[in-house]
């Protein structure tokens, strides 16, 4: 009964240990005859235990979300859509309500919108009508009338919380677009103070930092608009534009400039610039990003791409509302406050539209990825900037193996030379602690860093400090 038991409990250990061994030096394949040689073995053991950046080498990025700015653009923002939403109301009668100027504040952590109406009577009709286009209340604007002046203000709470939200924005759209380097086991995290805005990147395997940089804080803002007037009318210079409004730009108007793609085939030879021109739109926009559900870079011809996008479907019914409505006029294609076309409405369209600027491969894909994972709250601002190269991951590696197999080589002669027989159980039970401990990190998809290293070294000296305890106690 005895030996049946021992039997079974041997069985068990075995089977642990070649379940180890597998999770630890296994293909997560079909085994091949190479997977048992050196080569496969180390190919195999490095792609089972994912490398930090101290070991593998790669790109260390801290950096910071200009909070400040992001509610600046966002003050702005609404004070545009509350204008427009006031002069867009009418009362009972069918009268537009009279509005006056609408001001902002956005200085050392005060941020205010301030409407004036020309009849105090009708302030709280014109606060009603914007309130239902215009959501203040869920965003914690504080709402007051005095006169014929409304006031929005943002208290400090409030803004710490649409900190706190841009930042987690944020966090979400840089690991959406880091996922297309295919890097196994990245760092991404907020670091600093909670108001600071701080967040840390480390992406081993990418030796890369300033494409990192470039993919990470590109803007992608798309927007759909309406060009003002009846006709394709363009402008010679910027200030053309504007004194054809008089020379200043109202709010609900936005002067760019325009960037077509050249149809012309590319040569070698020095083509003079093409002249500038510069389109009047209407604002707000018909559809912006946020309203985007997907973009893909397609090739058009030869090694140009252009970007195929996708609407969500509350953008796609405003898009075909707006289109359906307004057939034979031109609309614009905005991409990072450039017009890149502004062909003209044939017929309604709902949810598919193109962006042909003649991209490369690269930058084509890059932009599709942007565009589809979203645009950033507001600009980063990079605070520090490391490339680990993989030399000094090897060498620190090779320092940590030797350490380990020094330190195991020692305890495993020490409890040989001091326990005899019972040494080599506490040998077999050391050796199957480590392989099981590397087993765990790659279950649970750990990430081993130096410090790991340092840890597995420390649970040798541990693991057999029991069988010492234990075998001491037998002697006695």
């Amino acid at each position: 009964m005895k030996n049946s038991s021992l039997w079974i409990r041997t069985a068990i250990i075995l089977v642990i240990a070649l379940v180890g061994i597998y999770l630890v030096f296994g293909p997560r394949r079909v085994p091949t005859g190479d997977d048992f040689t050196l080569a496969g073995i180390k190919q195999n053991l490095a792609n089972n235990i994912n490398l930090g950046l101290d070991l593998k080498g790669g790109s260390h990025l801290v950096m910071r979300v200009k909070l400040d700015e992001y509610l600046q653009n966002l003050t702005v923002n609404n004070e545009t859509a509350a204008l427009n939403a006031a002069k867009e109301a009418k009362d009972e009668g069918g009268n537009p309500y009279p509005i006056g100027e609408a001001t902002h504040v956005t200085q050392n952590g005060n941020y205010q919108i301030n409407l004036t109406v020309d009849d105090p009577s009708k302030a709280q009709a014109v606060v009603d009508a914007i309130n239902k286009k215009v959501d203040f209340k869920n965003s914690g604007w504080l709402e007051s009338v005095s006169g014929n002046t409304i006031n929005w203000s943002l208290p400090v709470q409030a803004q710490n919380k649409l900190k706190e939200q841009a930042v987690d924005q944020a966090l979400k759209i840089i690991d959406s677009r880091i996922n297309t380097f295919g890097v196994k086991e990245p760092t991404l995290q907020k670091v600093g103070s909670a108001g600071s805005g701080q967040i840390l990147l480390q992406m081993p395997g990418v030796e890369d930092p300033e494409r990192v940089k470039q993919l990470i804080g590109s803007e992608s803002h798309l927007m759909l608009m309406k060009v003002a007037g009846e006709s394709y009318q363009t402008f010679p210079t910027e200030q053309a534009a504007k004194q054809s409004l008089g020379g200043t730009v109202p709010l609900n108007r936005l002067v760019l400039k325009l960037n077509e793609p050249d149809d012309k085939p590319k040569t070698t030879e020095t083509t003079p610039n093409k002249p500038e021109k510069w389109m009047i739109l209407e604002s707000p926009a018909i559809v912006d990003g946020s309203e985007l559900r997907d973009a893909a870079a397609f090739q058009q011809s030869g090694t140009d791409y252009n970007i195929r996008f996708n609407l969500k479907p509350a953008g796609a019914q405003a898009f075909g509302d707006w289109t359906g409505k307004n057939i034979g006029k031109y609309l614009a294609v905005v991409l990072n406050n450039e017009v890149k076309s502004a062909p003209v409405i044939k017929g309604q369209i709902f949810d598919t539209g193109t962006i042909e600027g003649k991209f490369t491969k690269t930058s084509g894909e890059d932009l599709a990825l942007t565009l589809k994972s979203g645009s950033l709250p507001a600009k980063l601002d990079y605070q520090e900037e490391r490339t680990v190269g993989p030399s000094l991951g090897a060498d620190s590696i090779k320092a940590g193996v030797e350490a380990s197999l020094g330190g195991l080589i020692f305890v495993i002669v020490f409890m040989l030379f001091y326990y005899r027989g019972a040494g080599v159980n506490a040998v077999i039970a050391l050796i199957l602690n480590m392989l099981l401990t590397m087993a765990a990190l790659v279950v649970i998809n750990s990430t081993l860093t130096l410090p790991g290293i340092a840890g597995l070294i420390l649970g040798i000296g541990m693991a057999v400090d029991s069988n010492v305890l234990i075998f001491e106690r037998i002697r006695e």
